[in-house]
């Protein structure tokens, strides 16, 4: 059983495969925080606390006479808040009938349910009632008669455990919730290290690790929307834990909007970790009855180094967050016009791409930005979802249906969530515009954001981008969100309601989502915020798939789809082959390493395939023929990272499938030096008792005239799985700058004539 109940000592206990999670009602209700970590029997570790009088840390009235040690202040707690006594960082704050500003959570009882909870509205963790099992506990605040129920989701054989909150207001006066996070979660001890992914716009995700100190340390977005600047996944490690060593602990925020994850080392060495919504412009007010879901946030504890808690995720994500017809079935490649055309195209000129495209194994073509309304810059037209036909030289269903005769899919750039001044939408409802009455709003791109929290909004979004999609033969959507909001407020809200405008800002767009995947199940969404800008879980329960960066630049890219591999897998990664010199940073790099880099993810191109040369198309066939040779060990593998782009000469990460039957090693090198060091890989994942061979993949055969390959890549030559993890393999010399390898490890029988 994943979930154990001592009913007499109150303790709960959620085991997973390799992990062990659990935690007591004490003798005064409160809910205490025991242990998360390697996985152990079910004993009741509350016994090993230690407690003591910490002077200026108060104890609850019915203990303050005669315990002094007792303390919220300083015990481990599962779910803390704020005004009666714990002066730490704490996870729920409420505003009461009278004014007052505290809560006092005392437990209640429990149940077990078969299966896992979900969450009206918001995207959560799925599972089949075999593979799950959910436990709530009930927490009351006497007072004020609100109840908040910790749900917590257990999917043993991932070695996950999910977390959300649900508050309810079951007494007469109103509460305003000003702060609700999803989990609090307590360490007695330890010295730890997070790992988080701050960047901007063109260069997400850069990795950043620092101890956690005395103080608090946050991450978070005001923006709107998750961001580009902070990543909603953190993990927590003890010093000295690498990739494949150590106890690690990942936790993902199931939520595409403002976030808040906090961690505080506090006056005794304990350490507290928070993650919810971002308090700073949030109130939602509870009347009578009423209820609020805080979002999901998804954990995963390993004893075995950070790569395998990015693995738990990744299959968490590939296998439960993701959802529809395109979670396991083969993406197409497809061909972006964006980089080839921008704004200045023809449908004539967008018929010649598709159809050399086409020539070359590409299978589906992508119509990007100025195909709509007033559109031939970015400061006008949005909103207006209706073909330009005058610039298209046809109706945008002719157009499709000629790309599709050609044995193309189509697929089009949507961008449903802006507006444009310049646009018939506005002129007709100046008031669906997020802005604050009275003032001039913030332009970002020249453009305006829907109030997307308003239902007349959504239902106009999804009416008329249902009549779009359900008038040409479409079968890719890239959703788009190119701007932050700000100016906050709705007109739909009363003054002491506009606190929730960003958080029903996030709800009305899943409605709009739910309903239009739900309507074209055939139809692949690809999410985009201004490339990264909504790069998180929530998002991908809707579309399986996010556009990486705006950046193409295959040097850059290698940084930026490090960082998302620590939470996210290669088949959420939109990736795209571009054209040199790079759009935005004019670097030159060899086509086969732009290849090499995109099929670390989903595989595209965006330039213009007719000022190729014959060389550089014969190898995109040749890169397009590999992809799909080993699309399944790519989308499906375990992924380990091997040599990080932050630091050495060369870039190496490795998928291998989970039978250890196959691996494709990636390397890519972006400081080339003259005579090199060697870099030595040793390969994971393997048998250690069977044999492999290693092959250069087709792309990458011709790639080395003249010298001779290290050894294991000659013909008949087997190496065992134990020499490949202990010892390893050579990558190839460069030979040129920014030199790519792609290296396929097959397991093969041992010749007759190989030592035993």
């Amino acid at each position: 059983m994943a979930i154990i109940i001592d009913d007499t000592c109150r303790v709960f206990t959620l085991q997973t495969k390799n992990s062990t999670y659990q935690m007591k009602a004490d003798a005064q209700d409160v809910l205490l925080h025991t242990y998360y970590g390697e996985k152990t029997d079910n004993s009741d570790k509350s016994l090993l606390f230690y407690q003591a009088d910490r002077g200026f840390s108060g104890n609850p009235y019915e203990l303050g006479k005669i315990d002094r040690t007792y303390s919220l202040d300083s015990l481990s707690q599962e779910y803390s808040s704020f005004g009666t006594g714990d002066y730490r960082i704490t996870s729920l704050r409420v505003q009461n009938g009278d004014g007052s500003q505290a809560a006092q959570l005392r437990y209640t009882g429990y149940c077990v349910q078969k299966g896992k909870y979900g969450i009206v509205g918001m995207p959560a963790v799925y599972a089949d009632d075999g593979e799950a099992q959910t436990l709530v506990i009930r927490l009351e605040d006497s007072c004020s008669g609100m109840e908040v129920e910790l749900y917590y989701g257990v999917l043993d054989e991932l070695d996950v455990i999910t977390r959300a909150v649900k508050i309810t207001n079951q007494g007469t006066q109103d509460i305003v919730l000003k702060k609700a996070a999803s989990m609090n979660l307590d360490w007695e001890y330890g010295d730890f290290q997070w790992i988080s992914f701050y960047g901007r716009h063109g260069m997400e995700m850069n990795f950043q690790r620092e101890g956690i100190h005395h103080g608090i340390q946050a991450i978070g977005s005001v923006r709107g929307s998750s961001s580009h600047q902070y990543n909603p996944f953190v993990i927590l490690c003890e010093k000295g834990a690498d990739e494949k060593m150590g106890s690690c602990y990942g936790f993902t925020f199931v939520y595409s909007g403002e976030f808040l994850i906090e961690a505080e080392k506090d006056q005794i060495d304990r350490t507290r970790l928070i993650c919810g919504i971002h308090p700073d412009n949030f109130s939602w007010t509870l009347h009578g009855g009423d209820t609020f879901w805080v979002p999901e946030v998804i954990m995963t504890h390993s004893g075995n180094g950070i790569g395998k808690v990015s693995r738990n995720l990744h299959k968490a994500i590939r296998k439960h967050i993701c959802r529809g017809e395109w979670k396991d079935r083969q993406r197409p490649v497809l061909i972006n016009n964006w980089e080839a055309t921008y704004f200045t195209f023809t449908g004539e000129k967008l018929i010649a791409i598709a159809k050399e495209a086409k020539r070359l194994g590409i299978e589906l073509f992508v119509l990007d930005d100025g195909w709509y309304g007033k559109r031939e810059d970015d400061s006008t037209g949005l909103g207006d979802w209706f073909p330009n036909e005058e610039k298209l030289g046809c109706t945008l269903k002719e157009l499709a249906e000629r790309i599709v005769a050609e044995g193309m899919q189509f697929g089009i750039w949507l961008e449903p969530e802006g507006i444009s001044e310049d646009s018939d939408l506005y002129r007709c409802h100046p008031d669906w515009a997020v802005g604050i009455p009275g003032r001039k709003p913030c332009l970002s791109r020249g453009q305006l954001i829907l109030d997307f929290s308003r239902k007349d909004v959504q239902d106009f979004i999804i009416e008329r981008l249902s009549e779009l999609l359900g008038g040409i033969p479409v079968t890719y959507v890239k959703w788009d969100c190119n701007r932050a909001i700000c100016d906050k407020f709705s007109g739909m809200l009363d003054a002491g309601r506009q606190g929730e405008f960003s958080h029903r800002y996030v709800l009305g767009l899943y409605r709009v989502l739910e309903k239009l995947t739900e309507t074209f199940p055939g139809i692949l969404f690809e999410s985009c915020g201004g490339g990264g800008g909504r790069f998180d879980a929530g998002m991908l329960y809707y579309m399986p798939q996010i556009w990486g960066s705006d950046t193409t630049d295959a040097i850059e890219r290698l940084s930026i789809q490090y960082g998302a591999s620590f939470g996210y897998p290669v088949s959420a990664m939109g990736t795209h082959v571009s054209t040199v010199p790079n759009h935005q940073t004019g670097r030159v790099t060899p086509l086969s390493t732009r290849g090499c880099m995109a099929m670390a993810g989903t595989f595209g191109y965006e330039l213009d395939i007719s000022r190729l040369t014959p060389e550089e198309k014969t190898e995109i066939k040749k890169q397009i023929s590999t992809f799909k040779k080993y699309y399944n060990l790519i989308q499906r593998g375990d992924y380990y990272r091997i040599f990080s782009p932050l630091e050495g000469t060369c870039t190496v990460w490795e998928i291998a499938d989970p039978s250890g039957g196959e691996a494709l090693l990636s390397a890519v090198y972006h400081h080339v030096q003259a005579n090199p060091v060697p870099v030595r890989v040793k390969v994971q994942g393997l048998k250690d008792e069977a044999g492999y061979q290693l092959f250069l993949t087709e792309d990458f055969k011709e790639k080395y005239p003249g010298k001779r390959l290290p050894y294991g890549f000659g013909p008949g030559e087997v190496i065992s799985g134990a020499a490949l993890r202990q010892f390893g393999l050579v990558i190839p010399e460069a030979v040129n700058g920014f030199q790519a390898w792609q290296i396929y490890v097959k397991e093969c029988p041992y010749p007759s004539t190989h030592p035993k």
